[in-house]
């Protein structure tokens, strides 16, 4: 039901709308995760490998920048025309790049100053993988065209492309258990991982001269979710831990033909999933504002972190005890993964909650609205929506 209001900001709001208004702009006052305003959507981010104190992020406005953590300085590193949505810099950390809603990938080298655009998509670029196969630096792309490409970044063209997938490539992960055992790093070649908007997950063969679907994967993708999957992340065992549309992170284990053996249950999509096992915990982000900690064996909450007004993006982890959560509200934010500083949180928000306090009282996930028509259109073109 719509309905006009004496605020000219309300005309033809509906009132959920009005609702989702006001909810997120009470929510945006707090100051939880010591927040850090940019001026548009942050649609990525990527930690700096040289500085654990700063990070990258890209905007929905096309601004590519480099944030320090601890003063909120923002320094602009690239601007370009379109929004930005994936991050990625080379194992060497001369070249980083950034994929683009125009469908090309923007590249600064920070050695030489000199930019490059990369041009081979036909769609959205939507996702980024930096590697380097014999000692060789190359990126892989994934796009709404649901086309692989592999770049040979000498001459900024691709190398080849790998075609598989019915719909966009939303994720790139490199399998660990296919790298030599003394590096951390390809060797001649090594399996990639891809997940998608067709809900399944395909595995390549890739080197410097070719790629190909390793013959498992085509006889067989993994199609544990139900619908997209954005986001996968490895453990040491070469377990594979994913974030789905389907409200659900799984880990699939490798020894039981990628079944899935814990399932994490969100209220929304999940959008991200970072592991950090050195503490036994798996961190994920969700459409429903929250960053939700994880532990690793059991599979339980530890914690849910609030704060974020609008759909969590990103995370990166900083340092050893640190996570660092992106959002569409313009804010990263940063959360502690130390399990006596999460004890302490919980606490505070307790006290908060029994005592009425307002950032408890607005993020109760039964009481959200839901998402009006203009935002759902938003939200599909910038997440390839497809449930």
């Amino acid at each position: 039901m719509s309905r006009s209001d004496t605020n000219a900001d309300y005309f033809f709001q509906t009132s959920a709308s009005i609702e989702q208004i006001e909810r997120r702009k009470a929510k945006s006052k707090n100051t939880l995760g010591r927040p850090i305003k940019l001026p548009s959507k942050i649609l990525a981010v990527l930690a700096d490998p040289y500085d654990e104190r700063a990070v990258y992020v890209a905007e929905a406005a096309g601004e590519l920048k480099r944030v320090v953590l601890e003063t909120g300085e923002q320094i602009p590193v690239s601007h370009h025309t379109a929004p930005l949505t994936s991050l990625a810099l080379t194992p060497s950390g001369q070249r980083l790049f950034t994929g683009c809603w125009d469908k090309q990938i923007y590249s600064t080298d920070f050695e030489s100053g000199e930019s490059a655009t990369l041009t081979g998509h036909t769609d959205f670029v939507k996702c980024l993988l930096a590697t380097s196969i014999s000692g060789i630096d190359v990126l892989i792309s994934g796009g709404s065209d649901a086309t692989i490409i592999v770049w040979n970044l000498e001459t900024s063209k691709p190398r080849f492309k790998l075609k598989g997938h019915g719909k966009a490539v939303l994720g790139l992960a490199v399998d660990p258990l296919s790298l030599p055992a003394s590096s951390n790093l390809p060797g001649k070649d090594f399996v990639l991982f891809s997940a998608s908007s067709d809900r399944e997950i395909r595995r390549w063969r890739v080197s410097l001269e070719k790629g190909f679907e390793e013959p498992e994967s085509l006889e067989k993708a993994i199609t544990v979710h139900e619908t997209s999957v954005y986001s996968m992340a490895f453990d040491s065992d070469g377990d594979l831990w994913t974030a789905s549309a389907d409200r659900t992170a799984r880990r699939l284990v490798r020894e039981r033909g990628w079944e899935s053996d814990t399932v994490l249950e969100h209220g929304d999509f999940v959008t991200d999933v970072l592991v950090a096992e050195d503490l036994g915990l798996v961190v994920t982000a969700c459409r429903d504002e929250g960053v939700r900690v994880w532990d690793m064996s059991s599979g339980d909450l530890v914690v849910d972190y609030q704060g974020h007004f609008e759909d969590v993006t990103g995370l990166v982890r900083v340092g050893t005890s640190m996570v660092v959560s992106v959002s569409i509200d313009g804010t990263m934010r940063q959360w502690s993964l130390d399990r006596a500083e999460i004890g302490r949180y919980v606490k505070e928000r307790q006290v908060e909650e029994q005592s009425g306090g307002a950032v408890q009282a607005e993020v109760e996930k039964s009481k959200r609205p839901a998402l009006s028509a203009e935002e759902e259109a938003e939200l599909a073109e910038l997440m390839d929506e497809d449930d």
